[in-house]
């Protein structure tokens, strides 16, 4: 049994946060609903990159899903989304603050057919607030919440993490949790309510470190001069002789000792956070140890030694590393139309109600008959809507 199996969810969202709230929960078996305009759906099914014309990231990130074509501009459209949500517990939306008004499918709206709706809103600033209105992508966020700020090096401008942080976390991994406390919530009372999720606000939320150091000190952390940004010895990226790097994060002082034992430099197990001239001395010898082998030799002769050393690896390795093989974080899969390809796993670990890929990213429409059947619509009533082009 799947844990969320009999959860029915209305995803109305597009390209990445939204889809990757939903597929984590459908990953566990919740039946997500892809509601996608007829005119071409979401905009990721053909981004580059393709494979034969197909969006990878679209997908990765649709699995486990059914997909529905509806224009919610059309009475009709309107109609058949009402109905599917008198049956189902949770509505997710990705559009800027005030669209779903304009569509009248808002949670105002919604709530009067279902008073235990779960309506998930996901925005980069939120539904409130001076920015509520504003565009932006995940640059955006990480910019305006001081982390960008603290990426890169010193002296140089910020670096971007080449991973959407706020997209993924911020914003898909907080809705999917939002989404499930609002559900445990309806358990206990018979009342849905409204899941407001902002990226900021997620980004915001990750600032612990940084925002103990400020209140410590009285001024901000700059970049590259913070610990979490390589500017200690026990906690930093070392070049190896191949050119490539590892990385040395022993920041307990035990893991530090075992470090000094190994490259025979127990005298500096008393400076593992040593500053001025003692500190460089610590850097410049870890730096010019770790260029005398490859970074494959020091991981192997670290191994076992309860260092906290690894290597720095790129996407090709990752994929064919030995531990996220054995996870199952790397799956390879069969396309119909795409071939054989690899995505990636499932990232939650249940005991009993393990979370399964049973069906890959739908075509567009791919479900709408099906779904328009289940609720009672005639088959000439769907044609009608193909011809109104409701659907």
């Amino acid at each position: 049994m799947s844990a969320l199996k009999g959860l029915r969810i209305l995803d109305l969202t597009l390209t990445l946060p939204g889809p990757y709230c939903t597929q984590v929960l459908a990953d566990f078996g919740a039946e997500v609903i892809k509601i996608e305009n007829p005119e071409g759906g979401d905009w990721f099914r053909h981004e580059e990159p393709a494979i034969k014309g197909l969006g990878l990231r679209f997908l990765d990130l649709n699995r486990n899903k059914k997909s529905l074509t509806l224009n919610l501009k059309t009475p009709a459209g309107k109609e058949i989304f009402f109905a599917l949500a008198r049956s189902s517990q949770v509505v997710v939306e990705g559009f800027r603050p005030g669209v779903v008004e304009r569509l009248g499918i808002d949670y105002s709206r919604v709530k009067e057919v279902n008073s235990q709706m779960v309506y998930c809103s996901i925005s980069g600033y939120g539904q409130d607030g001076p920015y509520r209105l504003l565009a932006g992508h995940d640059i955006n966020y990480l910019g305006y919440s001081g982390i960008l700020d603290l990426v890169g090096y010193e002296d140089r401008p910020p670096s971007l993490p080449s991973v959407p942080i706020a997209d993924y976390s911020a914003g898909g991994l907080m809705a999917a949790v939002g989404i499930l406390l609002a559900l445990m919530a309806v358990q206990r009372t018979g009342q849905g309510q409204f899941v407001d999720i902002s990226m900021l606000d997620g980004v915001m939320g990750f600032q612990h470190a940084p925002l103990a150091e400020y209140l410590a000190t009285g001024a901000a952390p700059e970049r590259g001069k913070f610990w979490l940004a390589g500017n200690i010895p026990c906690y930093a990226l070392y070049e190896t002789q191949d050119g490539k790097a590892i990385t040395v994060g022993p920041l307990e002082p035990h893991f530090w000792a075992n470090l000094c034992r190994a490259l025979e430099r127990e005298d500096f197990i008393d400076h593992q956070r040593a500053e001025g001239e003692k500190g460089q001395e610590v850097y410049n010898f870890l730096k010019k140890t770790f260029r005398q082998k490859t970074r494959d030799e020091w991981v192997a002769f670290f191994h076992g030694q309860d260092v906290c050393l690894g290597p720095v690896k790129n996407m090709g390795e990752t994929l064919e590393d030995p531990q996220i093989r054995h996870r199952q974080m790397i799956v390879d899969v069969e396309h119909p139309q795409a071939g054989q390809l690899k995505q990636i796993g499932i990232p939650i670990k249940l005991s009993e109600t393990p979370g399964k890929i049973t069906s890959l990213a739908p075509s567009l429409g791919q479900h709408t008959k099906e779904i328009l059947q289940e609720l009672g619509y005639s088959a000439e009533a769907i044609e009608g809507f193909r011809r109104e082009k409701v659907i």
